[in-house]
């Protein structure tokens, strides 16, 4: 690649469009292979609630054809809910020491004896589900389904604080579908309006902070900005922005996307009394969806359940981006339901004719069935909620981890994501500062801090006053293959790249270390022969 080549074109660019393009210059030379650390899909994924899964459906179609086994082969019924548990007991024991067969027969025991749930119930739940030969009823979630699911949020966001805790659930295709919902919402039930101020933690994933700045929601952002010599919390200083009555959304995502950090215990219980002291009608948005490689995470959601709605998903914890399983919860007794109560009454005669064909009385519905209303442009309503399929798989997905009470899986993922993480720093010669709120799903190269801590701070200096970061990347791309997003795309004004640690095997990363070493190490060649040139 030509260097002199004007990057200026890209400079408007997204880091996801960016990225298309440096794969390309990382994919021109034949005798290499590209690797991808901008990708943050995860190379890793949960094969035993898959397992389950599918052996489950051999069991459900059994007994689909079971109802109809006077007729042709092939052909199926609706499976009859009587006895059906007593029959799934046999299937499993018919199956057993098979792949996903334990996990059925835990999950079976888990729901009947610690949630009290029927198993028969349960188990024609989860057969229709999987077979998908009904929509899904209730059309939000399925009963016993989000019984399941609240259990798995209650446990992943929070150590206790929402044990006990009576909140509702939406299913969704995955995590940004969850936002285009809750926006669409917000706006089409007047709890936001063009020119609003919606508070943003930053940095953050691109398109959050692009969202907001869309034509049809027209809103001023307020920028939360987090410290990197802080280890990426948020100063008391930017949180007293949340004061501002004028502030309708903090919108934020936890643990932190790119950075990988938790919000520390101090920052939550400081929000927390600005909620209770100061800004009891602030809403607040999180994206939970990395709490789950947390120790010990908490959510905002556990510290103000009230003001906030907790979106995550299932997608990069058990590798099922291609799933899109994702949630909405809302506490029962939430400031949005609050807020719309209160509303005048010609909003209430708008919001009336909007809803009228589901309900005689709009002013009653909850936040979250308008969501699920507005997900169908409210007329097709009665077709709205997530497959039946998916729900099935979101909800093994979560009875392996509740069952899983000593955390194999989870401390497997940390142990690969950590040894990734200390080899691409190793090959740089660097150390990790410690960090418990750091969960190293990513990791941010500050290139001023690699040269600064390299070759010592002069040369540091000369680097972020000599080196364009967009060139660098692309330098780097056309020189070792590797591809990086850029820092500054996700709003953080530091010189550098984003790396995923998902997604790439840990002898890539070693590569990785060794290749940005060897720019690092021409790059202090160079600085040192305009010195001597001087």
């Amino acid at each position: 690649m030509n260097m002199n080549n004007d990057l200026n074109k890209y400079s408007n660019l997204s880091p996801f469009e960016l990225k298309d393009v440096l794969i390309s210059v990382a994919s021109g030379k034949s005798n290499r292979i590209m690797l991808n650390a901008g990708r943050g899909n995860p190379n890793f994924l949960a094969t035993t609630p898959r397992q389950a899964f599918f052996q489950l459906g051999l069991f459900a179609t059994a007994e689909a054809e079971l109802s109809l086994s006077y007729l042709e082969q092939q052909l199926g019924g609706i499976p009859a809910a009587e006895g059906i548990s007593h029959r799934f007991t046999r299937f499993l024991h018919q199956q057993q020491g098979q792949p996903g067969i334990d996990l059925l027969n835990k999950s079976l025991s888990y729901v009947r004896d610690q949630l009290g749930l029927d198993p028969d119930a349960f188990i024609h739940e989860m057969v229709e589900g999987i077979l998908g030969c009904n929509y899904p009823v209730p059309p939000r979630m399925l009963s016993l389904s989000e019984k399941i699911v609240h259990e798995y949020l209650s446990d992943e966001m929070s150590s206790d604080k929402l044990q006990g805790q009576e909140f509702d659930i939406f299913p969704v295709e995955g995590g940004t579908a969850a936002m285009t919902y809750i926006f669409n919402s917000l706006k089409m039930n007047h709890l936001i309006s063009k020119g609003d101020k919606v508070a943003i933690g930053m940095p953050t994933f691109t398109p959050y902070f692009e969202i907001p700045l869309l034509e049809e929601y027209g809103l001023e952002i307020v920028t939360i900005n987090a410290c990197a010599e802080q280890g990426w919390q948020y100063p008391d200083s930017e949180l007293d922005k949340l004061k501002d009555d004028k502030i309708k959304i903090f919108f934020i995502v936890n643990p932190s996307n790119p950075p990988s950090v938790s919000m520390s215990e101090h920052a939550l219980s400081y929000i927390k009394n600005i909620v209770k002291t100061q800004r009891p009608d602030l809403f607040i948005l999180t994206d939970d969806v990395y709490g789950t490689f947390a120790d010990k995470f908490n959510s905002l959601f556990s510290y103000c359940p009230e003001n906030t709605a907790l979106v995550y998903s299932w997608s990069k914890y058990f590798g099922a981006t291609g799933w899109r399983l994702g949630a909405i919860a809302l506490h029962k007794d939430n400031i949005l339901d609050k807020q719309i109560t209160a509303f005048p009454q010609d909003i209430h005669q708008r919001l009336n004719k909007r809803y009228s064909s589901i309900v005689d009385d709009s002013s009653k519905l909850k936040f979250i069935d308008r969501l699920v209303a507005d997900s169908r442009v409210v007329a097709l309503n009665h077709t709205a909620g997530l497959s039946t399929p998916q729900q099935v798989q979101m909800v093994l997905f979560s009875l392996f981890s509740l069952i899983d009470i000593n955390e194999h899986y989870k401390t497997a993922l940390k142990k690969l994501i950590r040894r990734r993480h200390h080899a691409l720093y190793h090959q740089l010669q660097l150390t990790i500062p410690e960090d418990k709120w750091e969960v190293e799903y990513y990791t941010l190269l500050d290139f001023v801090d690699i040269a600064s801590r390299l070759y010592g701070t002069e040369f540091g200096q000369w680097a972020r006053q000599n080196v364009d970061i967009n060139a660098l990347l692309f330098r780097i791309a056309d020189e070792t293959g590797v591809v990086m997003l850029p820092a500054s795309g996700f709003g953080t004004p530091m010189p550098g790249g984003r790396v995923s640690l998902a997604n790439l095997n840990e002898y890539d990363y070693v590569n990785i270390g060794k290749a940005l070493k060897q720019v690092a190490a021409e790059s202090y060649q160079r600085y040192q022969s305009s010195r001597s040139a001087r």
